[in-house]
This record gives structure tokens, C-alpha cells and sequence, in this order.
């Protein structure tokens, strides 16, 4: 690469002018003619010497007050320019729950303001990045229902949209910085790195680079390059200069460049670093608004400083809160599952995920808290979501799945539970009365799609000796259970309780009701033993719908051994009978 290193005053009184903005080369629609004007005239009193030296910069009185008005400008262009957001995904592993939620503000933010979402693969980690990782964050992006309206998959007309595919890009604009002394070759050794972090460290200063090629001779940087020397390109950061943005969610966040100290663009091996690379996109792309967690936060101020450099309006920044454990640390693997992949094996719909996240650090300022898609386009905003971390609570999650669960339609749901059924090898068929009374028996209480396998057979099976030995059971055994089996084993002998479930839901309450009344028993001390010796269970369905269920039951069954049928529960009534004095 080249390297057209200058004098030290005039690569200071430059790098202040681009920190400036004045730069206009590879800006394109970015900066408006009346800007370009401000700036122009902004250069011109600097050619006069108006400018004072400051340690790796000129401070210009002139630019900081043509810049004041620059950022008015800039700031009326953006709020009538087109809105373009990004997700720009690493695919290294597979899609955290926070990355969709980040996924998820940009699509509702794009959606509410008419704008365009933008899908960018950061997959500069050559050693981690894989194919099969990018096309598992798509595959579960696509799940949830966020669609992007350019990227890898889609194309566009600021493509290319891997990272990967883009360095002779980078390289134009680091050749570009170098050219206007805004960048430099820094040939300091590993050894010599780490001697420098060793030495601040024992002075408590920031572990910022101090070395000397910043302001090295010519003549010996250019030897140096002769030499073929391994070296990396570090951007000029000026001296005690304070970089301010507006976060949209934040507020105003200031830096001290001295902080920072000049920072790498380009390493040796001639990849550029994630900051740079970021950097352009978001201006190649015309990114308006960035929206993502606030662990890139810090990340800001060297993407700032490279906008800046190039002569880039910077896009509006807002930095939303990390996703906490219960415990309030932050989330991670050692608190369950974290990736969207697992939550979509465990049986959650893609509709409660995406309700789920929007409300992790976001509400719409009322009680309301099942949304559809559709809701959220409508009513999200920036302005409602909070600097406070948002708690990941998979018991609100659970309790939300099963609202919107409830909220499909039987032709919805009974498809994808025939499905976790046959999956699990309990069920041998896809569509049947049997599988469709199955449905509705466990709709009003099913809260995931994996969780209707375990309770099918619960259903189907007949743990009553388990429960009558159960302590639980004692008040039932006490209040003369035998009396009710005795009853339930003469109207099934004798056909009638056949007769009324034959009469459907409601015949057999009133085949009960007539029980009661017969052995003077009303509400629970009639209905609980009633349930324990048709069902073997002391929770569950409506005891009508479940014996129903079990005699429609024709061939669906492949796991039989889950099966007891109305026959043999009354058979297992009967041993115990018959035990009994």
C-alpha cells in the first residue's frame, strides 16, 4: 500500500480540516450543495492561516463554526432523506436472542417510517465465519417473520453485501486516508506493543498507542516500506478533541479523543478491521439510522472519527439495552437457551417470539402486551424504548406463546400438532376426529407446540393406582370413593354411561348430575372422585370430553402402550374393587 506521509504541520492542519469534514471526495449525494459551500468557505480562511497547531492537529476557530451550521444542515437532509436501517449479522454461531431482537427493531423501525431494511454479513472472521452459520441467521430471521428488502440473498443496488466481498473497497478508502495524511504506516513489533500497553499500565495511563511513526521521518518511512517490512495503518486521532453524538435512545454521549490514541485501520495482513469496515458500509450504504445493542457503543467514536475523515454525514445512532438474565447479569448459555434456533425446537411460535422481543426494552405506553406483526409496524417508535437492560423471562415467554396459541384458529393449530404427535411416534395419523377432538381438548391450556406430546398422554394413560396412593388423594379415598366406583361400574355394565356419552358434552353432566343426586354429592365431592376413577388423574380436560376422546380413538394410536381405553379403565376399577372390604 502507499504511504504519502507530509510535514508534520501540514498533515496536522489536514487531519483537523477532514475531523472538520471538509472533505468532499467520495461523498456523493451525501453532503448538499449548500454544505459544500459552508465548507469550501471554511477552507479558504484556513488557507489564510487562521489555524493553531495543537499536538497532532490545528483547532480551527473558522471550521468549528462552520461545522455548528454543517450539523443544523445535515440534520434537516437526514430528516427528509429516505430512512435505511441494518442488521449486520457475524455468522460465526447462531442468532442470539438479542441479535433478533436488534434484527426486529430495525424491521419495525424501517416498517413505521416507510424506509428500507438492510441485511449486511460482517464476515471479515475468516477463522469463525461459515456458510452454514449465515444461512442458519437467515433461515431464522425468515422465521420470525422479518423479510429485508436488500442483502447477501437478495441483491440491491449497494451491494456487495458480505464484508468479505467488499475489500477492494476498504482498500480504496484507507489508500484515500493515506493520501490525505489522515493515515499512516505504524511497522512497531508485537514486542514493542506490548511493552508500551506494560509501561502504561505501570503509570495508570490509558493503554492508548504511544509509539512514533505517527510523526516519523519520510525518508525512514520510506526505507521502511522499501525494506518490505511488515506494518499496519493507523488512523491520526487529534489531541484532546471531544466527539459528541445524539443517541436516539441515550441522549447525548461525548468522547475525549484522548481516550483513544491513534487506531489501527488495516492490520499487517492487509485485512481492515471491523470499525473501518462498518464505517463504509454504513455511508456506501446510506445508512440513516443505526440501531443496535449497546455493547457497540464504545465502537462509536472511531466510526465517528472515520465519517468524519471522509467527509461523511454520519447516520443517526441508538444504542438499545443489553437482554439480562433473571439474576440481572447478562444473558448467556449458562441460563438455558439463548439462540432463536433452540426456542424454535422447543416449540414456541414464530408470532410470541416476535411479540416477546419487541417488548424486551420497548412498550407502546400502554398495558397492552400481545401484539400482532401488523400492531407493531404501526406503533413502534424510538422514543419509547427505555435505557434500562430488559429481563428475559421465558415464564412470560411461555405464558405469551400460549396466548397466541389460543389465538389460532383450529384449522391452524391442528396441522402442527398432528405433527409434534407423529414426530414423537405417539400418533400413526395427520387427520382424524380423533386428532381434531385431541386439538381442542388441549388448546385451552397448552402453552408450546412440544409441550402437546407430553400432555396427549396424559390423557391417554391411567395412573390410578398412583394417585390414590398419592397423600393428595387421601380426602378422596376418605369420603367413601368407593360408593362413586361402584356407580361408574354399574352405568358402564349396564350401557347407560355409553348412552350418555353418546349425548355428547352435555350428556354426560347430565348423566353426573343424576349420580349426584342419587348419593346426595354436589361440587367437588362429586365431581373429584368422579374425575380420579375415569381418568386415574385428579387434573386435567373436562372428564365428558376425555372418555369421548377415547372412543374415537380408531387406529391413531401407534404408541399403544400410551393407550387405556374406557374398556380397560373399567377393568382396573374393577380389580380394585375388589380388593377392597
Amino acid at each position: 500500500m502507499r504511504s504519502s506521509l507530509v510535514t508534520a504541520p501540514t498533515a496536522a492542519c489536514r487531519l483537523r480540516l477532514a475531523f472538520g469534514g471538509n472533505l468532499q471526495r467520495g461523498c456523493g449525494s451525501w453532503l448538499s450543495p449548500s454544505l459544500a459551500r459552508l465548507r469550501r468557505s471554511a477552507d479558504d480562511a484556513t488557507a489564510k492561516g487562521r489555524c493553531y497547531g495543537t499536538r497532532l492537529g490545528p483547532v480551527c476557530s473558522v471550521h468549528a463554526a462552520v461545522e455548528g451550521v454543517a450539523a443544523k444542515v445535515q440534520h434537516a437532509e437526514a430528516s427528509q432523506a429516505e430512512t435505511r436501517v441494518r442488521f449486520a449479522p457475524s455468522p460465526t454461531g447462531n442468532l442470539h436472542v438479542g441479535g433478533a431482537r436488534t434484527a426486529l427493531f430495525n424491521y419495525l423501525y424501517a416498517s413505521n417510517t416507510g424506509g428500507k431494511l438492510i441485511l449486511r454479513v460482517e464476515d471479515t472472521d475468516q477463522a469463525r465465519s461459515t456458510p452454514e452459520s449465515e444461512a442458519a441467521v437467515i433461515e431464522d430471521l425468515k422465521w420470525i417473520g422479518i423479510k429485508w428488502d436488500e442483502g447477501p440473498d437478495v441483491g440491491g443496488p449497494h451491494g456487495p453485501y458480505r464484508q468479505s466481498e467488499r475489500k477492494e473497497l476498504y482498500q480504496q478508502y484507507v489508500n484515500q486516508l493515506v493520501d490525505d495524511g489522515l493515515v499512516y504506516p505504524c511497522f512497531c513489533t508485537d514486542e514493542e506493543l506490548a511493552e508500551m500497553k506494560a509501561e502504561a499500565e505501570k503509570k495508570n495511563l490509558p493503554p492508548i498507542y504511544r509509539g512514533n511513526w505517527g510523526h516519523a521521518d519520510q525518508k525512514e518511512v520510506d526505507a521502511m516500506l522499501a525494506e518490505g517490512k511488515p506494518h499496519c495503518y493507523r488512523f491520526r486521532v487529534p489531541a484532546n478533541q471531544t466527539v459528541t453524538i445524539t443517541d436516539c435512545i441515550r441522549g447525548k454521549v461525548s468522547w475525549n479523543t484522548d481516550t483513544l490514541g491513534d487506531f489501527v485501520v488495516m492490520r499487517s495482513n492487509g485485512l481492515p478491521v471491523y470499525n473501518f469496515c462498518v464505517a463504509v458500509d454504513d455511508a456506501l450504504m446510506k445508512i440513516s439510522h443505526v440501531i443496535r445493542a449497546e455493547e457497540h457503543l464504545p465502537n462509536t467514536l472511531r466510526q465517528v472519527m472515520i465519517y468524519k475523515a471522509l467527509g461523511w454525514r454520519q447516520p443517526q445512532f441508538s444504542h438499545v439495552s443489553l437482554i439480562l438474565a433473571p439474576d440481572k447479569s447478562k444473558l448467556s448459555k449458562r441460563h438455558g437457551a439463548t439462540s432463536l434456533g433452540e426456542f424454535r425446537e422447543q416449540g414456541f411460535l414464530p408470532q410470541a417470539m416476535l411479540n416477546f422481543l419487541a417488548l424486551l426494552g420497548w412498550n407502546d405506553g400502554t398495558e397492552q402486551e400481545i401484539f400482532s406483526l401488523h400492531d407493531l409496524q404501526d406503533k413502534f417508535s424510538l422514543e419509547r424504548v427505555t435505557k434500562s437492560g430488559a429481563v428475559f423471562d421465558k415464564t412470560k415467554l411461555s405464558w405469551m406463546n400460549g396466548q397466541h396459541l389460543r389465538a389460532l384458529s383450529d384449522a391452524e393449530l391442528t396441522p402442527q400438532l398432528a405433527a409434534v404427535w407423529q414426530q414423537s411416534g405417539l400418533l400413526q395419523t395427520t387427520d382424524s376426529p380423533f386428532i381434531q377432538m385431541a386439538a381442542t381438548l388441549l388448546k385451552p391450556s397448552l402453552e408450546l407446540l412440544a409441550d402437546a406430546d407430553k400432555d396427549l398422554r396424559h390423557i391417554l394413560s391411567y395412573p390410578l393406582m398412583d394417585t390414590l396412593q398419592n397423600e393428595a388423594a387421601t380426602a378422596v379415598l376418605q369420603d367413601d370413593f368407593k360408593q362413586i366406583v361402584d356407580m361408574a361400574l354399574a352405568a358402564y355394565d349396564s350401557g347407560e354411561l355409553m348412552s350418555a356419552l353418546a349425548g355428547g358434552a352435555d350428556g354426560y353432566k347430565t348423566w353426573l348430575k343424576g349420580v349426584g343426586k342419587a348419593q346426595g354429592r354436589k361440587g367437588k365431592r362429586l365431581f373429584m372422585p368422579m374425575r380420579v376413577a375415569m381418568t386415574g388423574s385428579q387434573h386435567g380436560p373436562e372428564v365428558g370430553e376425555v372418555l369421548r376422546l377415547l372412543l374415537l380413538e380408531d387406529g391413531d394410536v401407534k404408541d399403544t402402550s400410551a393407550l387405556v381405553t374406557v374398556q380397560q379403565r373399567m377393568d382396573q376399577l374393577r380389580a380394585w374393587q375388589s380388593r377392597q372390604p
